[in-house]
C-alpha cells in the first residue's frame, strides 16, 4: 500500500509562501518527500529512493548540472530473458496509450529482465517545492500503476 498522500494533488495550503523557483537539489527533494511522508533513503551514490507497493523508486539528478530530474521506477517482477521480446512489445504499447511513465526492460547483470518506467523533468531554470511535488506525485503513481501491469504478464 503506498504511503499516504501519494495522490494528494491539492497545493500549498492557505497561507503558504509564494512559491519561488529554486534549484534542483537533493535537499529540495528530501524536502517534497518529507511532506508527503514518505520513507527514503541516500545510496552511496548520494541518490535519494524507497520502495513502493515493493517496486524500488530512484529520484535522480542527472546531467552536467545535475538539474535534469528523473523518478525511476523499477518493477519489483522479474523476468527471464526468454520474456524480453514479450516485455519490449508491452513497454511498446504502454509507451503507445501513456503519456507516463515512459517505460522500457533493463537486463540485469544476472540475465533476469524487469520493466521499468522514468517521469523525467529539465528544471534548469529551478523548481517549486509544488511543482516538484507534483513530479515526484506522478512519477510513483505512475510508476507502480506500470509495474502492476507489468507483474500481469507472469504466469
Amino acid at each position: 500500500m503506498p504511503p499516504s498522500g501519494i495522490g494528494d494533488t491539492s497545493g500549498p495550503a492557505p497561507g503558504d509562501a509564494p512559491a519561488v523557483l529554486q534549484p534542483l537539489s537533493n535537499e529540495l527533494i528530501a524536502a517534497a518527500l518529507r511532506r508527503r511522508d514518505h520513507h527514503f533513503a541516500t545510496d552511496d551514490d548520494g541518490d535519494l529512493y524507497g520502495q513502493w507497493e515493493g517496486n524500488l523508486i530512484y529520484f535522480f539528478r542527472l546531467g552536467e548540472n545535475r538539474d535534469l530530474f528523473q523518478v525511476r521506477t523499477m518493477a519489483a517482477t522479474r523476468f527471464e530473458i526468454d520474456d524480453v521480446p514479450r516485455l519490449y512489445a508491452f513497454c511498446n504499447a504502454w509507451n503507445h496509450d501513456r503519456l507516463w511513465p515512459k517505460a522500457f526492460v533493463h537486463v540485469e547483470d544476472d540475465g533476469t529482465a524487469r520493466v521499468c518506467g522514468e517521469v523525467a523533468a529539465d528544471l534548469e531554470r529551478g523548481v517549486t517545492l509544488g511543482q516538484l511535488d507534483q513530479l515526484i506525485g506522478c512519477g510513483i503513481v505512475t510508476g507502480c500503476q506500470l509495474a502492476a501491469a507489468a507483474a500481469e504478464l507472469r504466469p
